[in-house]
């Protein structure tokens, strides 16, 4: 069977790859030790590894991936952007440098997806539950990136955007766990605002 074949003999499929924070960016990487540095002495627990989700869903023989990334640094013009958000502060979201974007791209790329740690990670789906998690990419809060303006214990980022549209496309979020001695910080963000909506 060829890999076009394969494809197209599974009419829908969602996979979920986890990145390590910082995967191709230095200063992000740093800047993520330091915080769990922190954040685990503050909670008396030891130091974790720090993960990013992104997804893949193949529908219809197509695949897209959809990913939170930093407004900057991608050349593309066609990268799928359709929504996003200010980082750090809503003010600062004036500026480029301080926003970030989420993708749903059509035969995109996920720049680090070779640094993909236990994945790809294959979450039980279906084609009614895949089309729409793609129809809710558009719809996904928009909170601030690092802050917790929606209430939920936990700051708003990558995971927690993951975590909102599998839990609101009807998947088992809860049921899926970061790599062995990793965390997946904001992830409880996205379903607890999943919930709600």
């Amino acid at each position: 069977m060829t890999a076009s074949t394969a494809t197209e003999a599974v009419p829908a499929r969602v996979d979920l790859l986890w990145l390590p924070l910082g995967a191709g960016g230095h200063v992000v990487r740093w800047n993520g030790r330091v915080f769990e540095a922190v954040s685990a002495v503050l909670q008396r627990r030891p130091i974790a590894d720090l993960y990013h989700a992104a997804l893949e869903v193949r529908l219809e023989g197509r695949r897209h991936v959809i990913e939170q990334a930093p407004a900057w640094g991608m050349g593309s013009r066609e990268r799928g952007v359709v929504c996003g958000g200010p980082v750090g502060a809503r003010r600062l979201g004036r500026w480029r440098l301080f926003r970030y974007e989420v993708r749903c791209w059509a035969d995109g790329v996920i720049p680090d997806a070779a640094e993909a740690v236990d994945s790809p990670v294959r979450v039980p789906s279906d084609a009614a539950r895949a089309r729409r998690l793609l129809d809710l990419v558009a719809r996904v809060p928009t909170a601030t990136w690092g802050r917790d303006e929606l209430g939920t214990g936990e700051m708003w980022n990558s995971n927690s955007i993951v975590a909102w549209l599998l839990a609101s496309s009807g998947h088992d979020a809860a049921a899926i766990a970061a790599p062995r001695r990793g965390r997946a910080p904001g992830w409880s963000a996205g379903l607890i605002a999943a919930s709600r909506s």
